[in-house]
């Protein structure tokens, strides 16, 4: 792999969404944080992508912490945060995958003698990321492009104060879950590009233990799983770099720098540039072999 290959970041919650994401990947080689945070770094065959994965623990507060580390270690392309949800829609089934079009925090607020005031956070994805997806899975009837709500408890009663909570200010969420608004405010934070996709494994109702049981959970997450490296197969670098590990160029962006590997005549390239006043040049004769 070559140490140049763009990377993304696939960070997961649980066991079962990092073995179910592993499972796609070649040619694995372990990295190791200074902290100890560890990442399995391999190839996603058929992609120009070098995926680190990480497996980060469950929480809003860990999965912000140690993605602002991912971001500054590994300094990813992209970050996919990749696994299970309650689905909070009737039309959504188990099995079926939501891909955050938004993220919602929804536990901000101010209690009042007149009752509890919402203070929403929401998080737009990314939209490189976004439409990646709608093209990766527009033709699979299993996968939604829904918003997605993000708090500190786990749903289990549909009848709770926290599911009327949920209708009442955030109607157009499709699942609940705990990691992903710390995901996405961390990477937002750090100016990249973030995705949370989830795999539908209970109804967030009484029965979650049942659905549990009856394995729902691993095949959520490997629907998840395979949801996202449809999203990567679709994705393009938007650096050059190696596909691969073959010496093939990636097509080298716009926004990217210039690349040339030798003198072409009197050409100043700005991109990635910023001047606060007026730009002054002159040109300068040169004799036999000097510059």
């Amino acid at each position: 792999m070559p140490e140049f290959q763009p990377t993304v970041a696939v960070l997961t919650a649980l066991p079962l969404e990092y073995k179910a994401v592993r499972a796609h990947l070649t040619d694995v080689r372990k990295r190791e944080h200074p902290r100890g945070t560890r990442a399995a770094v391999g190839q996603l065959p058929g992609t120009p992508w070098a995926v680190a994965l990480v497996e980060m623990g469950e929480g809003n507060l860990t999965a912000a912490a140690l993605t602002e580390r991912v971001m500054s270690w590994l300094e990813p392309q992209a970050v996919l945060f990749v696994g299970v949800a309650g689905g909070l829609k009737s039309d959504i089934g188990l099995g079926d995958v939501v891909v955050a079009t938004k993220v919602y925090g929804i536990h901000g607020g101010k209690e009042t003698p007149e009752g509890f005031f919402v203070r929403p956070e929401a998080w737009r994805a990314s939209h490189r990321l976004t439409a990646a997806a709608r093209e990766a899975l527009r033709d699979d009837p299993r996968a939604h492009l829904k918003p997605i709500a993000a708090g500190d408890v786990v749903l289990a009663a549909p009848e709770s104060a926290l599911a009327e909570h949920l209708r009442r200010h955030y109607n157009d969420a499709a699942a609940i879950e705990m990691e992903g608004s710390g995901v996405v405010s961390a990477v937002d934070l750090a100016g990249g590009d973030a995705l949370v996709i989830r795999g539908i494994s209970d109804r967030a109702d009484a029965d979650k233990s049942r659905t549990d049981g009856e394995g729902w959970q691993p095949r959520a997450a490997e629907n998840a799983a395979a949801a996202a490296v449809a999203v990567l197969r679709e994705l393009r670098p938007f650096r050059g770099g190696r596909v691969g590990g073959s010496d093939r160029e990636v097509e080298d962006s716009e926004e990217g720098p210039h690349r040339g590997a030798t003198y072409g005549g009197d050409h100043l390239d700005f991109r990635g540039s910023t001047f606060n006043g007026p730009f002054v040049a002159k040109r300068v004769g040169r004799e036999d072999g000097q510059r």
